[in-house]
């Protein structure tokens, strides 16, 4: 056959195309991956003895991984919390910040049930922030809560002994009346972390937001009424919003934390089972205490 024929049956055809089926999954291109992290629970610097809470040591991993993904354009976010440490929702929001700009990767956060208090400062860290139309958001503000036992334990003839060095030491003690001065040192911190909390939030929607004198109330809202508000900069589901902007064939990879060789957790990921009976043991109490705190904290948003 002459050379030219030969050249006339290859013309336009990819090389590449034959050879696709042995490359690993890895190195073929078969749509966009975003990989998705799904941050759910109240936010505490310790674990719950029932359910895995957020923190920045339980979340690092995930979001390291996340964003580790060298070919996805964008990291996508699933937010479903109430709040909870005003610290712990700061790390994450900074730890979601820092990658994101190291990385060079767009966040895309997606509010499931409730982002309120400290989820809203998680959701924040999104460079959009797309909410179901009933999904919960705002309540921009600080809250303390705690229980008072002193009439309670008078009638159970217990004596509350309490010795310190330092007369504010026993500060807000639920086993003794509770002092005026003592509450009005507590509202002059709320304020401190309410204005930072302020100053994060309009520092990342800056003039989205609307006028609105409730703002910063510590109301929340509807996600619809959120997008009118400018709390939120659209209404959809990830699957929706992730296929109309990269494709149908758009994978969502979701991020899961490894186990070790032994198949332990790492390091910072708590679990209920953790501990064994000496868990079970300790500070019973405290931990049913806790979990009734826990509880209040979701129960103030209707779940």
């Amino acid at each position: 056959m002459p050379r030219e024929s030969k050249k006339n049956l290859t013309e336009g055809i990819p090389l590449a195309n034959p050879l696709k089926k042995f490359l690993p999954k890895r190195f073929r291109r078969e749509g966009t991956t975003i990989p998705v992290v799904k941050l759910s629970g109240a936010i505490m610097a310790s674990g719950s003895a029932f359910r895995q809470n957020l923190s920045i040591a339980a979340v690092a991993p995930l979001l390291e991984k996340a964003f580790a993904h060298k070919s996805a354009p964008a990291v996508a976010i699933v937010v479903n919390s109430p709040g909870g440490s005003p610290v712990q929702s700061r790390l994450i929001f900074k730890r979601i910040r820092d990658l994101a700009e190291e990385k060079n990767k767009k966040v895309l956060v997606f509010v499931e049930d409730v982002a309120a208090s400290g989820g809203y400062m998680i959701a924040c860290a999104g460079d959009e922030i797309i909410a179901d139309p009933s999904s919960i958001v705002g309540s921009i503000g600080v809250v303390s809560g705690s229980f008072g036992f002193v009439e309670a334990i008078a009638k159970l003839g217990i004596e509350r002994r309490v010795h310190t060095a330092g007369q504010n030491k026993a500060t807000l003690d639920p086993f003794q009346p509770e002092k005026p001065e003592d509450v009005a040192h507590l509202k002059a911190l709320q304020l401190e972390v309410h204005d930072t909390f302020i100053d994060l939030v309009k520092s990342r929607r800056g003039s989205k937001l609307a006028e609105d004198d409730r703002m910063f109330s510590g109301l929340f809202w509807s996600g619809k009424r959120g997008l009118d508000l400018g709390l939120v900069d659209a209404l959809g589901d990830i699957r929706e919003t992730l296929r109309l902007r990269y494709g149908e064939n758009v994978k969502l990879e979701v991020i899961s934390q490894g186990r070790s060789l032994f198949g332990r957790k790492p390091k910072g990921v708590s679990s209920a089972s953790e501990g064994g009976f000496a868990a079970i043991g300790e500070g019973v109490a405290g931990r049913v205490f806790a979990e009734v705190e826990e509880r209040a904290i979701w129960a103030r948003f209707g779940i």
